[in-house]
């Protein structure tokens, strides 16, 4: 299965550098709007048969403009929501955006009994993206896209992908409608072909190659 995983288009919590987990969640800004407006056009060559978002409302209105374009249904699911913050909800300040990442990024590395300050740890956050990963690849869809959040996204793929570790994903963060493309299935594995417009290669090759990176850089 191809799987393309989208960030949701800019909020203004993204704007204000937030860490905004909760339900419903903000709308997208105008630049938001202008952002998801243009992902069919630059998701045209992909034969997507299946689309997901999460629960918040971010996500449902960045994948409009694509079930418009291919007559799918967006089907819903909160598996694929945005880590839950906790504590640290609605904070901006380095010190929580330091504890968020750390903790997502322990998650994708194994230590999944470490758990977000007040929120939840490392077997529930994969375990709900897993699931609906995999009723994704059960439907047979060839293609299928789902937009997410950004820090669910990194955590999922440094956690799942075999050529992509975590100093490679907490040092490249994932701009508002930015796409990773995976090729794999649940059973098989998942091998990452691109991360926002780059193309990665085999596990173990260089930074230049395209493969995992060096050491970790935070960045809300």
């Amino acid at each position: 299965m191809r799987l393309l995983l989208i960030r949701h288009g800019q909020t203004p919590s993204n704007v204000k550098h937030l860490l905004d987990t909760g339900r419903p969640g903000p709308e997208l800004t105008p630049l938001g709007q202008e952002q998801a407006a243009a992902l069919p056009q630059a998701l045209a060559e992909e034969k997507i048969e299946a689309l997901y978002a999460s629960t918040l409302v971010r996500t449902r209105m960045t994948a409009a403009p694509l079930a418009a374009a291919t007559g799918l249904e967006v089907q819903v699911r909160d598996g694929i929501r945005e880590l839950i913050a906790g504590e640290l909800e609605m904070r901006g300040d380095e010190e929580a955006a330091a504890t968020y990442l750390t903790t997502a990024f322990a998650w994708s590395a194994g230590d999944l009994g470490r758990r977000m300050p007040g929120g939840e740890d490392g077997v529930e956050a994969l375990g709900r993206f897993d699931a609906v990963v995999a009723e994704a690849a059960g439907t047979g869809a060839g293609t299928v896209a789902m937009v997410s959040h950004g820090a669910a996204i990194r955590m999922w793929v440094a956690a799942r992908a075999v050529n992509v570790d975590v100093a490679y994903a907490s040092a490249h963060a994932l701009g508002n409608t930015g796409v990773v493309v995976l090729s794999g299935s649940p059973d098989e594995g998942w091998q990452a072909l691109v991360w926002e417009g780059r193309p990665l290669g085999p596990e173990g090759s260089s930074p230049e190659d395209g493969g995992p990176a060096g050491e970790p850089t935070p960045t809300p």
